[in-house]
Order: structure tokens, then C-alpha cells, then sequence
């Protein structure tokens, strides 16, 4: 009966851990879908509201951003986005940080010139309040 009494204990504890844990992941998919969204529309608000005030931007270039010349990069059309998909996404999720690693594909017309892109992303977010904020992203040239 204490056996019994033992396991019925450790699963209660368990089992929300893990319910919590998939609710962060599918909160956070959402975010990265945000962003996506953010990226494609090139819309002032939604980036503003989605990146953290904090934010690090890093481009497989090397070119690094913070949160300003982020968003005027992306308005001015310096970037610019004309398709754009995340496959082979991953989450982890521990507290107030996810971790999302993903391939960003798409189409490009950077400052009027059109390109493709295909490059792995690292992204940081943090809980700050009950929204998602990126709060870094680091990307890397794939292997050919």
C-alpha cells in the first residue's frame, strides 16, 4: 500500500510538470509563428512588441543587430523577406527561457536585389510577463 501510495504521489508531481512543460512548448511555437509572421509583413508594432528591449541579432554573416536597427532593417526593406519558412523546429523550454533551433528558407529582395537564403537559427527567448520576447538569435550557415 506505501508502494502504491509512493508511485499515485510521484505522478501527481510528475504528470503536471510534463503538462506545464507542453503548454510552454505550444505558447512558444506561437511566438516563433508571431515572429514568422513579424519577418514576412515587415510590420513596425508586431516586431516591436515581439522583440525584447535587450535583443541580440545575430545574421550567419556575422552582422550583429540590437533591437533598432533590427526593426528599421526590416521596414526600410534592407531585409526583406518576400517568402519565408521555418522547418525542423525544435523547443526546449526551462522556466522563463526557450530555446528554439529551426532551418530558415526563403526568398529574398534585400535592398531591391533578390536572393534566396537558407541558414540554421538559434532562438532565445524569455518570459516577460506572459508574453515571449526574443531575446537573442544566433544564425549559421549550414553545411554544403
Amino acid at each position: 500500500m506505501k508502494k502504491l501510495f509512493f508511485l499515485l504521489f510521484t505522478m501527481s508531481l510528475i504528470v503536471p510538470s510534463v503538462q506545464a512543460q507542453n503548454e510552454g512548448d505550444a505558447s512558444l511555437l506561437k511566438a516563433v509563428e508571431k515572429l514568422r509572421l513579424a519577418l514576412l509583413d515587415a510590420d513596425p508594432q508586431t516586431l516591436d512588441n515581439i522583440a525584447s528591449e535587450k535583443l541580440n541579432y545575430w545574421h550567419s554573416s556575422g552582422v550583429h543587430q540590437d533591437k533598432a536597427t533590427f526593426i528599421k532593417a526590416l521596414v526600410s526593406g534592407e531585409s526583406d523577406f518576400v517568402t519565408l519558412d521555418f522547418t525542423e523546429l525544435t523547443t526546449t523550454v526551462s522556466g522563463d527561457v526557450g530555446v528554439v533551433h529551426h532551418i530558415l528558407s526563403g526568398k529574398t529582395n534585400d535592398g531591391g536585389k533578390p536572393g534566396f537564403v537558407k541558414i540554421g537559427v538559434t532562438l532565445i527567448f524569455q518570459k516577460e510577463g506572459n508574453e515571449w520576447k526574443l531575446l537573442a538569435r544566433q544564425a549559421f550557415k549550414l553545411p554544403a
